[in-house]
């Protein structure tokens, strides 16, 4: 693989996207790159549909996005200074002359759109960009206008609903207020609760008013807080919830309270969470001899007790565990990061929440699903009682984009080939056979019938093709192209990495995955405004192109991306100036989300392309670009390679000098640094050098190697190598060779180290 590959396809993550229109313009401003991705076919990431919807909704998005007219070429960009510098370097490299009707450089650089308000979002506009998330009324590929008006009807309905909804105003709600069930003045107080973890117990059947009682678990081995349910005669009926058991484990332990209950009702599954009345009597401490610091702290122990009650009620354990982790995401991005969307947006997010159960977990459902489409008929769920109607409310709702026999629409290219991977092997002969009949069709696996079948519909000999394909799959559905955008750049800050997905929560909720216990205490914002976001997912976009290009070998397009990424370093301001926000230095961290750092690790995967290649030359010029404008720890690596590729042109001289600057770099670390003393001493012979430098005898030294013996007692892959000490026992490597220098190896002494979070 090639040097930061594998760095960049980390950066991009796992779910890719669709590429937006000014994405798709900036690849297509050069002819020679335009070109080259209209070579690659239907299945171009560059697509000539995005295109086409950049151009539809051009007026638009100058007025709403702060979108700029170049001088030169008139193309609409972003009115940033580095965005113009760039557009400018390219459009003054092609020669296009200047049109007299275009604006002066004083208007361009002054467009009136860019005014802002206090809060960092546009005034005068509803929606600050719809370059990264087109909205459902213009669909890239399908385009439904019953879709767009209802959901515009359904954001005005949610304007007049919940104006407090708004996550802008989450930080000024009051907390939620507690019941008045404390114990001043009485012994006793009724709680409403669940019992859960039904599919573990037996399998009693359960009568409204059923009276049961509560004991402790503690030999429960998932969770040493766990409080069993069980009826008069010892039935187990299940646990409570588990963040209640938690708080309510102490009182029970010091013997402060004794519970029992009662069935409030029955649920329609029986392994589901069961309603009850919980009441809870106080003890006296004086009879018991109840532990002191328990009695100190019994009021503050049964507010949390209180407060567990009702989260409890306002998320039922019958509500899915993926639900409930994707309503959480939500909350916390919008509740942390809304400046950076728009109203619109903030609007279509909100809805989310006044869709019905089943709509959400069968959104939630397709939106981790691989996809794009996906058969209405084959969609089935345990929890999902009415998937056709669920479907339907997030069509109205802007969700979903059904694809029906009835429609008379046209199907893109691109989209065809997604369509055709829903059919069966025996359905896409069929088909095939239908379509083609004066044919012989000798192919038999899915890859070559899906090729035949997209042949013919590109030229021209299946014009009945897509009917044919919607009458035999019945309706199809698909996440719609802005919810998919928006819940990406969700989800994106939310995790702060491509890395890690929904799945994420699934781990820990099993307890594969355990995370230490911290207070997040946010002092700066990651992002300043929305418009330091949209440059990072545009780097993003193009890492994306990037990667893929590399895929296909399309070494035109990898070329493109390395140019608008060099481009960018050279116009962009220097990485100290972006980390400089309001007057507030951000700390150097804070540089892995920005659009500088993203174009950095696409122009260090470039040198090793071009490397591949032998293009020495390109090599050398952005590894000087980047050793002058950035600082951080890998100046190191880049100082090397320019030093080797300089070597390689046969300037040995500037290779040497390169090599003794970099050794006194503060920025480049030790393995690096012990690479260019090598060089040093190699290229440094007379007549270049006469004297050797301080370093040579460190360098030259040899470094003893000891080989230690081992009896291993396992392996397996994945399995922790376990061996037999000095001592006889069993231990790792890393004690195998403590135990070998504290005897053979010389008497001496250490220690590994173990750290545990808790």
């Amino acid at each position: 693989m090639l040097r930061g590959r594998e760095s960049l396809i980390r950066l991009v993550g796992k779910r890719r996207r669709a590429i937006s229109p000014a994405v798709a313009q900036l690849f297509n401003q050069n002819p020679s790159s335009s070109s080259a991705a209209s070579t690659s076919g239907s299945k171009s990431v560059i697509g000539k549909d995005l295109a086409g919807a950049e151009g539809t909704n051009k007026v638009e998005e100058e007025r709403e996005v702060g979108l700029v007219s170049c001088p030169v070429c008139g193309a609409s960009i972003r009115g940033t200074d580095y965005n113009v510098n760039s557009h400018l370097d390219i459009c003054l490299k092609r020669g296009t002359k200047r049109k007299l009707s275009q604006q002066t450089l004083l208007q361009f650089m002054s467009p009136p759109s860019c005014k802002r308000g206090g809060n960092g979002i546009g005034v005068n506009s509803l929606d600050m960009d719809l370059v990264n998330a087109d909205p459902p009324t213009n669909e890239c590929i399908l385009y439904t206008s019953s879709c767009a008006s209802s959901l515009e009807e359904n954001h005005e309905d949610l304007i007049s609903v919940d104006e407090c909804s708004s996550p802008r105003n989450s930080e000024t709600r009051s907390a939620p207020v507690l019941p008045e069930t404390s114990f001043e003045g009485n012994s006793s107080t009724v709680l409403d609760t669940y019992i859960v973890g039904r599919k573990f117990c037996d399998n009693v059947e359960l009568e409204q008013d059923t009276q049961i009682i509560l004991t402790r678990d503690t030999q429960n081995v998932k969770d040493s807080n766990a409080i069993k349910v069980t009826s008069t005669r010892l039935e187990m009926l299940g646990y409570l919830p588990r963040e209640l058991s938690k708080c309510l484990a102490p009182l029970l332990d010091y013997n402060c309270i004794d519970c029992e209950g009662s069935v409030a009702s029955l649920p329609l599954n029986p392994q589901d969470a069961v309603p009850i009345k919980l009441s809870c009597h106080k003890k006296d401490y004086s009879e018991h001899g109840t532990n002191s610091a328990i009695q100190k702290d019994f009021s503050s122990l049964w507010k949390t007790v209180l407060m567990e009650v009702e989260r409890g009620k306002q998320h039922p354990p019958n509500v899915p565990r993926y639900q409930q982790n994707f309503n959480l995401l939500i909350e916390d991005v919008m509740r942390n990061h809304s400046h950076l969307f728009t109203d619109k947006e903030i609007l279509f997010i909100g809805s989310f929440k006044f869709l019905s159960d089943a709509a959400q977990r069968l959104f939630i459902r397709l939106y981790t699903r691989k996809g794009p489409w996906f058969r209405r008929s084959k969609i089935s769920y345990p929890e999902i009682t009415d998937p056709p109607t669920a479907a339907e409310e997030l069509k109205e709702a802007g969700y979903l984009y059904l694809l029906q026999p009835s429609n008379n629409m046209k199907v893109q290219e691109c989209d065809m080939e997604n369509i055709l991977e829903l059919l069966t092997v025996a359905e896409l002969r069929e088909t095939l056979k239908t379509e083609l009949l004066k044919e012989r069709i000798n192919c038999t696996c899915r890859k070559e019938l899906v090729k035949c079948l997209l042949s013919a519909y590109e030229s021209g000999n299946c014009r009945n093709l897509q009917k044919r394909i919607t009458e035999r799959m019945g309706t199809c559905v698909r996440i719609a192209h802005f919810a998919d955008e928006l819940l990406w750049r969700v989800q994106r800050l939310f995790f702060l990495n491509g890395e890690q997905d929904l799945s994420a929560f699934l781990l820990v909720d099993i307890g594969v995955t355990k995370y230490p216990n911290y207070v997040c205490d946010a002092s700066h914002k990651i992002f300043s405004d929305r418009c330091h976001l949209l440059e990072y997912e545009e780097a993003i976009q193009v890492a994306q192109v990037m990667d893929e290009s590399l895929d296909k070998n399309n070494m035109k397009m990898v070329e493109r991306c390395i140019e608008i990424s060099e481009n960018y370093i050279c116009s962009a301001p220097t990485e100290e100036t972006s980390l400089i926000s309001a007057c507030v230095f951000k700390p150097r961290f804070f540089s892995c989300f920005t659009a500088w750092w993203v174009y950095t690790k696409v122009l260090t995967l470039g040198v090793s392309v071009y490397e591949r290649e032998r293009r020495y030359e390109d090599a050398i010029r952005i590894l000087k670009s980047l050793l002058e404008r950035t600082r951080d720890s890998r100046r190191g690596y880049w100082t090397l390679r320019l030093s080797i590729n300089l070597e390689h042109m046969g300037y040995f001289n500037e290779s040497l000098l390169v090599a003794e600057e970099g050794i006194g770099d503060p920025w480049v670390r030790a393995g690096s640094k012990m690479a260019l003393q090598r060089r040093v001493l190699r290229l440094g012979k007379p007549p270049r050098r006469w004297k050797l430098p301080s370093f040579a005898e460190s360098v030259r030294q040899n470094i003893p190697e000891v080989n230690i013996v081992g009896r291993p007692v396992n392996g397996g892959v994945g399995e922790k190598n376990l061996f037999y000490g000095y001592n006889g026992e069993l231990c790792g490597v890393e004690e195998l060779a403590l135990q070998y220098f504290a005897e053979e190896g010389g008497g001496w002494h250490g220690s590994t180290q173990k750290v545990e979070f808790g």
